[in-house]
Order: C-alpha cells, then sequence, then structure tokens
C-alpha cells in the first residue's frame, strides 16, 4: 500500500503529472542564478563571494511554489476520506506525501545546482559545500512546506498564506546551510541536517492532524 501511494503521489508531483510541480521550482531556481550576475555586474570575486547564499534563497524560495496543489487538491477530492476508508491513516499518507515531495523537486535542484555554480563562478570547493548543505536541508524545507500546505489547505487565499509562513519558518535551515559556506568545518551542514531530521519526524503528525481536522469539520 506504501509504494502504491508514493507511486500515485509521485506522478502527480512530477513532471507530466497533474501538479507538475516540479517544473516550475526548476525553472525560477535556474533563473535566479542566470538574472542575478546581470544584477549585481561582471565582478567576478563579487559573484564567487555572494552566488553560494543566492543559490540557497533559490533554493528556498523554489520550495515554496508547489505548495499550493501539494494538498488542497486532495482534500478537495475527498482522497484523504477515501484513504480513511480503507484504513490509511492521515499520518501515514503525510509521510508518503513527504517522500514523494522531496523526491520531486530535491535532486532536480540539486542536479541544477552544478550549472548555476558555474553561471555564478564557484569553485569546487564552495560548489561542493553548497550541494552538501542543501542535500541536508532540502527535507527539511519539504517538511515545513508540507505541514504548511496541510494547514492551509482548508483556508480561502491558502497558497498565499503558506508561502508567508513557510519562509520564516525556514530561516533556520537557511541560517546554518548558507552559514557553512562562510565557516570552516561542516558543523553548519550537520546543524542543518539535525533540523531536517527533527522536521520530518514531527511534519506527518502535524500535516495528518491538520487534515483529520480539515476532513471532519
Amino acid at each position: 500500500m506504501i509504494g502504491t501511494l508514493l507511486r500515485r503521489d509521485l506522478g502527480l508531483l512530477l513532471p507530466g503529472g497533474r501538479g507538475g510541480g516540479s517544473v516550475l521550482p526548476l525553472l525560477f531556481f535556474l533563473a535566479v542564478a542566470m538574472l542575478y550576475p546581470f544584477a549585481v555586474g561582471p565582478d567576478a570575486q563579487l559573484l564567487a563571494r555572494t552566488g553560494g547564499g543566492v543559490i540557497w534563497v533559490a533554493a528556498l524560495l523554489a520550495a515554496i511554489l508547489p505548495l499550493e496543489k501539494l494538498v488542497s487538491s486532495d482534500l478537495e477530492a475527498g482522497v484523504f476520506d477515501q484513504l480513511h476508508l480503507r484504513g490509511i491513516s492521515e499520518e501515514l499518507a503525510m509521510a508518503v506525501r513527504l517522500l514523494a515531495h522531496w523526491l520531486a523537486f530535491a535532486p532536480l535542484l540539486l542536479l541544477a545546482t552544478l550549472p548555476a555554480a558555474g553561471l555564478l563562478g564557484l569553485d569546487g570547493a564552495t560548489t561542493r559545500t553548497v550541494l552538501l548543505g542543501l542535500l541536508a536541508g532540502t527535507p527539511g524545507l519539504a517538511a515545513v512546506g508540507l505541514a504548511v500546505a496541510a494547514l492551509t489547505a482548508a483556508l480561502r487565499g491558502g497558497a498565499a498564506l503558506a508561502g508567508l509562513m513557510v519562509i520564516p519558518l525556514a530561516v533556520p535551515i537557511l541560517i546554518f546551510g548558507a552559514g557553512a559556506l562562510s565557516t570552516t568545518g561542516d558543523g553548519g551542514i550537520a546543524l542543518a541536517a539535525a533540523i531536517s531530521l527533527g522536521l520530518c519526524a514531527v511534519t506527518p503528525f502535524v500535516a495528518g492532524a491538520a487534515i483529520r481536522s480539515a476532513r471532519e469539520g
């Protein structure tokens, strides 16, 4: 049953699915990397010094884009009611949705980091730090996004509210992940990974309770 749910969710979130959720974040991410050099000028040292932080901010904003269709469409269609009738808890459904959400956007974002780093003139060591930081931080970004999407799914204008809620909640991941670029060692990446792990553990219960409340309300 878990495999069936995962295949269904991936079919909705990957390119070509009903949501098409991973295409727009990827294009947005690459657009930021292409436009930033035009905004600050051709100073290679400035681009190399600030490019890693720009990639992190672009990743955070790109993670917000799929939230509108992440939960609300299934809630309106009664999908969670059908899962409940089949004995599948909201927490399990949200845990699978979290994994599908991460698989739908994070691997593509990590691959897109390589050309983005080239556009911004990042050296190999900085690119490695950015990639490790995003690998540690994107599960947390996915968890925050799913929790907020579930909490706002039943609200009018929930998509706009979700975007406003995700940014402050994701700031700790951004601070430690991007902060690793200015320090020696991987302490910031480890802290970002720890935060992500905690968020991934809590999110299925938070999102599941929100879905249950919306479904029964």
